[in-house]
């Protein structure tokens, strides 16, 4: 299949007299009256006045509030017609509806899967996605769902699902019917690599958890990715079961399991991580590994809650996730924003626990890394790419009046405020709405579903 690709040419603007989340040698802060310069793509420039004599166009930000873009490090998006799917049961009996549903999926579902779950997560500020497939034989269902993300104009990580132990119970295995040769797996990385290069697509290889990976697939896939320069995103320690089964079957943790099979380094991000131990913790923190956290996914499967404070505390980089819409069950990164730090006071018993700044810090650059991009510091600085998002308040009279900008975004902020989305400099969402993608169109087809 030849992928129609949309172009995404990085753009110049200024946006003036904006309000900036910005990156100073104290720390973040929020800086009124500042002009931001975007030349092709670049922040170019911030500070009052600085877009005079600029013969960019300009975007009137006054009364707005300018942050980096929210980098979700994990997400299903193929689940986003799965909505509601498996209410209250357990991980393994819930992976087993959606199972199904994978099985079945079709690449038109796919796609109108990834444009509506895509949509959701730029209007909520994401600027870059990390996208966990799910194994699949299908070359089409991956294809649906780029095309989709492209059009969006969206950056993305695309990990492409691998595994290689069968298993129906998905006890210790994956569903067979989703497995396909790593060698095929590995040459259909290479052709996209090839195919959507020079694109804000990129790939990386997904997998499912410890247990779906024998110690030859391991192996292979440790030394691909080490070839070819790609991050890992791999479930661990959603719940009890990766640990249980790696010590039945292997005789060792989960973590020594991934370890010995040189899964374990900079480029590796851990998903979820709720049951990860002072062992474990520490051995993550020695092999540079980076987590995905994703509190909602976690509260809605009872699943339990990642040691946030803990990771931190070893070293090791936490980025912001909001996981799939079956297990969310929205694409809400503010929601996400939120509850990432409500779920961690209410666990300990205290208030004082991830604020404005560690939050905003995670959702905007906790597992760079990992995903091979810059490691910025916390806020907008100059130099790097124009993912940006304004935020009006005052689009919401649930946010006003406006004491803490940053407080207001925690504990008030909504997909409502976010007026505009840019991705290297490109307007993606325009007065919280895509001016790529036909959403009536969209809610008529996602309608007819079934």
């Amino acid at each position: 299949m030849v992928c129609r690709m949309v172009r995404n040419d990085p753009q110049s603007t200024v946006i003036s007299n904006v309000t900036v989340y910005a990156a100073t040698e104290a720390g973040p802060r929020w800086l009124e009256g500042q002009d931001v310069v975007v030349t092709e793509g670049i922040v170019g420039a911030i500070g009052p006045g600085a877009g005079r004599g600029v013969a960019h166009p300009v975007v009137d930000g006054g009364g707005g509030h300018l942050i980096p873009g929210f980098v979700n490090t994990h997400t299903h998006l193929q689940q986003s017609v799965m909505r509601g799917i498996g209410e209250g049961l357990p991980l393994l009996q819930w992976l087993g509806q959606v199972g199904e549903r994978t099985v079945a999926a079709t690449a038109e579902q796919t796609y109108l899967a990834a444009l509506a779950g895509g949509l959701e997560l730029l209007r909520s500020g994401v600027t870059t996605v990390v996208e966990h497939m799910w194994p699949s034989r299908s070359e089409a269902v991956h294809e649906a769902s780029l095309r989709a993300l492209d059009e969006l104009g969206i950056r993305v990580l695309f990990g492409r699902g691998i595994a290689d132990r069968a298993d129906p119970t998905r006890k210790w295995g994956q569903d067979p019917r989703l497995i396909q040769p790593l060698p095929e797996v590995f040459a259909h990385v290479d052709d996209l690599d090839a195919r959507w290069a020079g694109s804000r697509i990129e790939t990386a290889l997904a997998v499912p958890n410890p247990r779906c990976l024998t110690p030859d697939g391991m192996a292979a896939t440790a030394h691909y990715a080490r070839a070819h320069g790609k991050t890992i995103s791999v479930h661990l320690s959603e719940t009890t079961t990766d640990e249980e089964m790696c010590r039945l079957h292997a005789g060792c943790s989960a973590v020594d399991y991934l370890d010995t099979g040189g899964l374990l380094g900079p480029r590796t991000l851990a998903v979820h991580c709720c049951y990860l131990d002072e062992y474990g913790r520490s051995r993550l923190a020695e092999r540079g590994v980076a987590v995905s956290y994703n509190p909602v996914s976690n509260m809605r499967l009872g699943s339990g809650v990642a040691p946030v404070p803990e990771l931190l505390a070893a070293g090791i980089p936490v980025g912001l996730g909001v996981d799939g819409a079956a297990s969310n069950d929205t694409q809400d990164m503010l929601l996400a924003l939120r509850m990432g730090a409500y779920l961690q006071r209410v666990s300990r018993a205290r208030a004082d626990l991830l604020g404005p700044d560690e939050m905003l810090h995670m959702a905007t650059r906790g597992a760079n890394a990992a995903l091979g991009q810059p490691d910025l510091p916390n806020g907008l600085r100059q130099g790097e790419h124009a993912d940006l998002v304004l935020v009006r308040f005052d689009r919401d009279f649930a946010c006003l009046p406006v004491r803490d900008p940053g407080a207001m975004l925690l504990t008030a902020g909504s997909p409502r405020v976010v007026d505009t989305v840019w991705v290297d400099g490109d307007v993606v969402i325009h007065d919280g709405r895509s001016p790529r993608v036909d959403e009536q169109d969209l809610t008529k087809r996602l309608i007819a579903l079934r």
